[in-house]
């Protein structure tokens, strides 16, 4: 019996039937470089098993990255050092080796508007994520937002549960509005169901010592919260000028607009 020279069409609906459907996408190529390499048979099915593994790898990250909820695709390689020439590199690439998820701790991150406190978060979560963690990327308003919904319809056990269990959850804006009760009481029973068991990223405006006042109508669940926040966390201080700051207007002298933005007279 003469040998298939292209064996594909026979081995398609096997790969499927197996779910290895994937390996038709490089089978081709590497059964031509099997050919002219002279490559042993087993060489040739590490080949094709090593790209399953590799495509499969691929499209688990992308879908941590979907669930993750990022902004956008802010990353470590796009973090500008140069504008906060106080921070430290050597702590930010330590946080991105993610020990700090294995010690299941919080990474806190203040600093002003505009000094790329949320840019770094997401960048640690990026490389959670390419780690093979669950991320979850949700700014303070939304976190409890929608644990509120949740409990209009009955659903709040399952999406408490959710946001206790993943692997890292960054929340941006904390303290950027004063938490009310029962706000409040989420928030911690949230950090407390999370402590030891899970790590935490917190970005915000507010100084360390003031982190208390976002809890204006509870400082007790405010201490207990901070306390288990506090335990064993990495702090990471952004201080810069802003990345936001406006672009100066061109053609126009700084006296060319008076008070109401109107324009003064040529």
């Amino acid at each position: 019996m003469r040998p298939t020279m292209n064996p594909i069409p026979e081995l398609t609906p096997l790969l499927k039937q197996l779910r290895l459907s994937g390996i038709l996408d490089s089978l081709e190529a590497r059964n031509r470089e099997a050919i002219d390499r002279k490559l042993p048979y087993t060489d040739f099915l590490s080949l094709l098993i090593h790209d399953e593994v590799a495509r499969r790898e691929h499209k688990k990250l992308e879908l941590r990255l979907r669930r993750a909820n990022f902004r956008s695709q802010k990353t470590l390689e796009g973090f500008d050092f140069e504008r906060l020439p106080n921070l430290n590199r050597a702590v930010v690439h330590d946080l991105a080796t993610c020990r700090f998820v294995e010690e299941k701790v919080a990474v806190q991150i203040v600093g002003p508007c505009g000094t790329g406190k949320s840019h770094l978060a997401q960048s640690l979560g990026h490389a959670a994520a390419r780690q093979g963690y669950d991320v979850l990327f949700v700014t303070q308003t939304q976190l409890l937002g929608s644990l509120r919904e949740a409990r209009a319809t009955g659903n709040y056990a399952r999406r408490f549960q959710s946001l206790a269990r993943v692997s890292l959850l960054i929340i941006d804006d904390f303290g950027l509005k004063p938490l009310r009760s029962p706000e409040d009481e989420d928030f911690h029973d949230l950090i407390a169901e999370r402590y030891e068991r899970t790590a935490t990223i917190l970005t915000s405006n507010l100084d360390f010592d003031e982190w208390g006042e976002a809890f204006a109508a509870n400082k007790m669940i405010g201490s207990a919260t901070l306390d288990r926040l506090r335990h064993g966390a990495y702090r990471v201080v952004l201080d810069g000028d802003s990345y936001r700051d406006p672009k100066p207007v061109l053609g126009r002298s700084k006296a060319s607009v008076e008070k109401g933005g109107k324009p003064s007279p040529a």
